[in-house]
């Protein structure tokens, strides 16, 4: 029988890599850590690289596997999730992942300037209704800036096509340095040399079984100049996935 959500919370709290801020603690007192991730806990000098909204950590983890010099950091609300992720680290002694339970609405809390220099962003919801919650918004690309080195890379992989045409939209308006652009990851040739970005996990495999392509967005995000929300309408996704509701029913959403 597997362990439950209170078993898995008690665990957590014995972790030794992984940092929980929900909000009702960051309010109380500040992170300690910020500005500090290579000197107190990675000990290195290495890149750092964010995974927003990570689940269970599933890509945090295989990307720390794939990349030992470079460290990475997972990032979730939900505890029970973040536990498979940091349980497993532990148990492969990988010491270049860490995971921090916090909001990602709070995600420039926890990191200083200059100190991210990547951001993975791995099939978040496309929160059709909501272009503020959005995790390649106006509102959060001005956070992520707040962190990441001038001109850092934003990795977005969606089963969304919601949220890559909006994504796209708010690229092309800015100007955005666009590194690849594909509506189909894993029938691209130019994908072929980056092992990183075959990583796939439960949830997707089961979306390519569903017969939806995967898209994939990279770009770069200079720390100049106002980003621009793009004024375009785009058309609902036609499905749910998993563990996923519409949230709006219009057709169409901003």
């Amino acid at each position: 029988m597997g362990k439950g959500k209170l078993e898995k919370f008690a665990e957590l709290e014995t972790f030794h890599n992984v940092f929980q801020y929900p909000y009702r603690v960051i309010a109380e007192r500040p992170f300690d850590m910020k500005g500090r991730w290579r000197i107190d806990f990675f000990k290195n000098d290495n890149p750092i690289v964010l995974e927003l909204g990570c689940g269970k950590g599933e890509y945090t983890v295989a990307l720390a596997r794939q990349c030992p010099d470079v460290n990475f950091v997972g990032v979730d609300i939900k505890g029970a999730r973040l536990w498979t992720g940091a349980s497993q680290a532990i148990q492969e002694n990988l010491s270049n992942v860490a995971f921090l339970r916090t909001n990602i609405e709070f995600i420039d809390r926890f990191f200083a300037d200059d100190e991210v220099q990547e951001i993975w962003l791995t099939f978040s919801d496309p929160q059709m209704k909501n272009p503020r919650k959005r995790l390649t918004s106006t509102h959060f690309l001005e956070r992520y800036r707040r962190f990441l080195v001038d001109g850092g890379i934003i990795h977005l992989k969606t089963d969304s096509n919601f949220l890559f045409t909006y994504t796209n939209c708010l690229v092309s308006e800015n100007h955005l340095p666009v590194l690849l652009n594909t509506t189909d990851l894993y029938h691209d040739e130019r994908t072929k040399d980056e092992p990183f970005l075959g990583i796939q996990t439960y949830y997707e495999q089961m979306w390519l079984e569903r017969g939806l392509a995967i898209k994939y967005l990279r770009f770069q995000l200079p720390h100049d100049g106002k980003i621009i929300e793009p004024d375009v309408e785009i058309e609902l996704d036609d499905y749910r996935s998993y563990h996923r509701n519409k949230r709006s029913s219009k057709e169409r959403a901003k």
